[in-house]
């Protein structure tokens, strides 16, 4: 088992914050550019800012054995693939069904870490963890579970839960890497993404649009903040606290957004808030009972 030292759960608890603020800030992109010209030029200015201080760095990745497919199928796992997938689905589901499907990648992380990254599966872990996606569905509300009335709201669904297996299997890839500089590391996986998504959205969208000064700010700070900063602090913390960690920023993400959401849009805070909030937490507290323990020097 890591050791959760005190600076990862922060690392988490940012993580959480910043995902969460994310769909403010994309939603305020979306008024001058389309959604897959936004997601390839927040990746594209994540991928080239952080080559440029890996580049200050030496370009150094592996320190002494390498494994480069791992690293290009981790790109494409955790970036390319699963943004297609999402894209894809969201035609035929609904949003709260695709907010659900990320919420179980915790859920799908603890097996996979049980059987590849020596994290051992507890029933207390797993019991927590299920807390948790509890906690996420109820705050997400009834809409997690409308139907969209399509005729391939089926395969939608899948293609859904199949993004977040990317990002489950991922994490866990991203964890038996040797070792590794992590600034590099992230760079990389960016890169490769846009190779993906670049392709796509011009496919899909047609050449990129003319962009105000505007949408070129909050482009950039998308790219700075949620892409680079936040996919550095993935690899930060997947490498130091495991995968199963790392997971829990997907319980805390949806959480922020709503808060955000009220504090920031003014919009209406759910009657199901508290009780959510209260099973989130019970989840974390389950899942991460030694960890937690350690952190407050209890016996």
């Amino acid at each position: 088992m890591p050791e959760i030292h005190p600076r990862y759960w922060a690392m988490v608890g940012a993580l959480g914050l910043t995902w969460g603020g994310t769909f403010l800030v994309i939603e305020l992109a979306l008024q001058g550019i389309t959604p897959f010209w936004l997601a390839a030029g927040r990746i594209g200015f994540a991928g080239l800012l952080l080559t440029a201080v890996w580049a200050t760095r030496g370009f150094r990745l592996f320190s002494g054995q390498s494994n480069w497919p791992v690293v290009i199928l981790v790109g494409f796992l955790s970036s390319t693939l699963p943004f297609m997938l999402i894209s894809w689905g969201l035609q035929y589901v609904t949003s709260g069904f695709a907010g659900v499907s990320m919420s179980a990648i915790p859920l799908m992380v603890l097996p996979l870490a049980h059987f590849f990254a020596a994290e051992p599966l507890t029933l207390r872990r797993f019991i927590g963890v299920l807390i948790g996606f509890f906690g996420v569905a109820l705050l997400i509300g009834g809409q997690a579970y409308e139907s969209s009335g399509t005729a391939m709201e089926s395969a939608g669904r899948l293609a859904c839960l199949a993004a977040a297996a990317c990002y489950a299997f991922s994490s866990i890839c991203v964890r038996r890497l040797p070792e590794v500089d992590p600034v590099g590391l992230a760079a990389i996986l960016l890169l490769i993404g846009s190779l993906g998504i670049f392709p796509v959205a011009w496919v899909v969208e047609g050449a990129p649009p003319a962009l105000s000064r505007e949408t070129w700010i909050w482009l950039a700070i998308l790219g700075l903040i949620p892409t680079a900063g936040a996919n550095l602090l993935r690899v930060l913390v997947i490498r130091g606290a495991g995968p199963t960690f790392m997971s829990l920023t997907n319980y805390l993400a949806p959480l922020f957004a709503i808060l955000l959401g009220a504090l920031v849009l003014k919009e209406p805070l759910p009657s199901t808030m508290l009780a959510a909030l209260v099973l989130i937490l019970a989840g974390v507290v389950l899942s991460q009972y030694g960890a937690l323990k350690r952190l407050f020097g209890l016996s």
